[in-house]
């Protein structure tokens, strides 16, 4: 139910649509309210008669659609009278049957001139002789209204007097009622005066078309759709027709047409045929052969067509057809279409030379491949150029478009294209629209665009563009409004990150920001090319930076490391043992090439004499098993408390006395009470003291023991190294004299 009023305050409203709503009840104020409607839309509403519909105040109502209802009188109520503005009245799909002179006797008294009225699918027997005498309608729609071709035939004489624009007969393809079609059912169109005709989907059309379409003679616009036509063979000369339009009508060759009034020319579908033959029209200017699959074996020029006048022309979805002229006498073309039929030697020449008045060229999906660089020499007025679906060598566009200086559209997507010429478009002053989508064009290369002053829309989407260089990004035309560059490969690395910026700054003219996805790194696959973070960058470079720092400090530690473990070694003994007892008094540093000496002299007279110094000898007190630097460090140098060096000849020449060396001036560096005693045997070259910097610049800044062989020289030695070796030691003093009398005793006798 709709009740009063329920449209209150709706005072703008111009559209309302009830279909599919079981209304059982409509209030008289229904519809009250609704100054400004326009369409009323009231398809399937269980509407049984006009009469009862309450919108006789909808002054403003152009269009009231009641299909599909229960209608079944065709009576025009007097409210009508109140609708001046009604241009459309849709009937179809009711239940009327029968029409009288009372049904229209309010269009009688107010005609509605402008008034489309359609009648399909009712199921008409009768329609009342005069009941249109003197109405005047824009259009009458009758399809699938007779169940025979008597009752066609009297309803059509019952329309006599009737003044109309455009009549529509016919069946619908899904609505089939008439098995045969007489030709005596046109005969009551004499009495009729219109000026377009429309017949569709009728089967078993005559064959013999002889005096079929006498009633036509002053037709302007034949519309002749999907009937069983072989040909149309036998229409005079005079027949008056503009506009002709053969659509599906299952031709077996092209008709032979010899009308002279003709100006446009409509013959698409009609696929029962292959090769066009040429026909004469003088004064054809419009003509559309789309979708027949026809073969042209040379196109094209004037005798193709017999006129001279041809200003719109379309070949498109064709079979193969085969260029050898440059359209000699069809100067006048503005319109041409080639689209999806296979275009042969259009590279050969400049087959569009004298198309200067040429406005719209489409040569999209025609197999063309462009290497002729002249192929548009003579286009000096195209405004709008389809070719996509084409290709170029070396998937190169080359700068082929020098003459069209008025081009406003250039559709080159799907082309392959790897690359564009810098000059490609440099004549291209006033384009507005250009379409390079679905290409492979690896990056936004922006130069070539840059002369286009006028370019307002680029689309660049479905390409493989990763990434465009910033300074690239500054020659794209201020004019610009539109940019797609959605479905690419976006590369989302730091690296890119000032394209990656612009697109977030750019999104008022990038179509569909939110739509581009990034397809690397891996981590980043799918993800909005939005979604990446500057900061991210920023984060990387410092993990980047303090990795790199890290890596060198860890780097230089392990080298020094490996260089001073030994060193390292020592310093963490010192710790380790720094406080405790020394179990030695002296660590013995010398080559091997003197351990006799060191066994038969100063083991004998350090350890045998008084008071006893105990030593640590590799030979006798390194523990098996343990490396010799460990033992060096570890036994040698961490449990005693001097180092006695035995510097000589062999000393300065063995690598492993030289390390010694050197870990015991660290030792004594890290040990407040260590002490190191050199011992020199033998006088030594100052040549090869040298080559142990070090080592020559301790002897000669420090006191050194000298070994000499002598009873004088061996006392005051042993005395000295004895006083060295006594010093931080604790013993005690009972017996000492006694001892140096012995000692020297001992001495002597040796």
């Amino acid at each position: 139910m709709i009740e009063d009023d329920a449209y209150q305050g709706l005072n703008h409203l111009s559209t309302l649509i009830l279909t599919g709503n079981p209304i059982q009840r409509l209030a008289l104020g229904a519809f009250s309210g609704l100054s400004s409607l326009q369409k009323l839309v009231a398809v399937e509403t269980n509407l049984a008669s006009l009469e009862d519909f309450p919108i006789g105040h909808l002054k403003t109502l152009k269009e009231l659609n009641v299909a599909h209802n229960l209608i079944r009188s065709f009576k025009f109520p007097e409210y009508f009278s109140n609708l001046p503005n009604l241009e459309h009245l849709d009937l179809s799909n009711n239940k009327i049957q029968n029409i009288y002179h009372e049904d229209l006797k309010v269009l009688h008294q107010m005609p509605l001139l402008n008034l489309s009225l359609d009648l399909s699918l009712n199921p008409l027997d009768f329609i009342e002789p005069g009941t249109f005498k003197e109405i005047k309608l824009n259009e009458l729609t009758l399809r699938s209204n007779f169940n025979s071709t008597r009752v066609m035939k009297i309803c059509i004489q019952g329309l006599a007097g009737l003044k109309i624009n455009r009549l529509v007969l016919g069946e619908f393809k899904n609505e089939r009622i008439l098995k045969s079609f007489d030709r005596s059912v046109l005969e009551g169109l004499c009495n009729l005066t219109f000026e377009q005709f429309r017949i569709a989907y009728f089967s078993e059309f005559p064959r013999d078309d002889t005096g079929l379409f006498n009633c036509l003679v002053n037709v302007s616009v034949i519309s002749l759709l999907s009937l069983d036509l072989d040909s149309l063979e036998a229409l005079p000369k005079d027949y008056r027709w503009q506009h002709l339009e053969l659509i599906n009508c299952n031709f077996k060759q092209f008709p032979t047409l010899k009308l002279n009034s003709l100006k446009k020319l409509v013959f698409i579908d009609n696929k029962g045929m292959s090769t066009f033959t040429e026909f004469a029209l003088p004064n054809l200017q419009f003509l559309d052969l789309k979708r027949n699959h026809l073969s042209f074996k040379g196109c094209c020029s004037h005798t193709n067509f017999g006129t001279t006048k041809l200003k719109h022309l379309d070949l498109s979805f064709n079979d193969i057809i085969t260029m050898n002229s440059n359209f000699l006498g069809l100067e006048q073309l503005e319109h041409l279409d080639f689209q999806h039929s296979s275009l042969k030697q259009a590279n050969d020449f400049s087959v569009f030379l004298s198309l200067r008045n040429l406005r719209y060229l489409d040569i999209s999906y025609t197999n063309t491949r462009v290497v002729f660089h002249g192929i548009f020499v003579g286009l000096v007025s195209l405004q709008t150029l389809k070719m996509a679906g084409n290709s170029f060598q070396n998937n190169l566009l080359p700068d082929i478009f020098t003459e069209l200086t008025n081009l406003i559209i250039l559709d080159l997507s799907k082309c392959q294209l790897e690359q564009v010429s810098q000059m490609a478009f440099h004549s291209l002053l006033r384009l507005q629209v250009l379409n390079m989508s679905h290409n492979k064009l690896l990056s936004l290369d922006t130069l070539p665009y840059k002369p286009l002053h006028s370019l307002q829309i680029l689309d660049c989407s479905f390409n493989r563009i990763m990434e465009s260089k910033e300074q690239e990004l500054q020659h794209l035309p201020r004019s610009l409004a539109l940019l797609n560059l959605t479905q690419n490969k976006f590369a989302c690395f730091c690296e890119h990150q000032s394209f990656l910026q612009w697109v977030k700054d750019q999104r008022q003219l990038l179509v569909g920001a939110e739509q581009m996805m990034c397809t690397q790194p891996l981590d980043m696959q799918d993800m909005p090319v939005l979604s990446f973070r500057n900061a991210t960058c920023q984060m990387n470079k410092m993990i980047i930076s303090v990795s790199v720092l890290t890596i060198l400090l860890v780097s230089v530690a392990g080298v020094l490391v490996y260089k001073f473990y030994f060193h390292l070694m020592l310093l963490a003994g010192c710790k380790k043992y720094g406080r405790g007892e020394s179990t030695y008094d002296a660590f013995v540093i010398y080559s091997s090439q003197d351990e006799d000496w060191v066994r038969n002299e100063l083991v004998k007279n350090l350890e045998e004499g008084v008071p006893p110094f105990r030593l640590c000898l590799h030979y006798r007190d390194f523990i098996p098993g343990v490396a010799i630097a460990a033992n060096i460090i570890q036994e040698g140098f961490h449990k005693s408390r001097k180092v006695i060096v035995v510097v000589s000849q062999h000393f300065i020449q063995s690598r492993w006395c030289i390390f010694e060396y050197e870990i015991a001036q660290t030792w004594q560096f890290l040990s407040s009470r260590a002490g190191i005693i050199f011992i020199v045997l033998q006088k030594l070259e100052k040549s090869l003291l040298r080559q142990q910097v070090e080592l020559y610049r301790l002897l000669s800044r420090n006191t050194y023991l000298e070994w000499e062989n002598s009873i004088l020289g061996r006392h005051i030695f042993w005395r000295q190294l004895r006083k060295a070796l006594l010093d931080g030691k604790s013993w005690r003093p009972e017996g000492t004299a006694d001892a140096d009398s012995r000692q020297q005793e001992a001495t002597a006798s040796t």
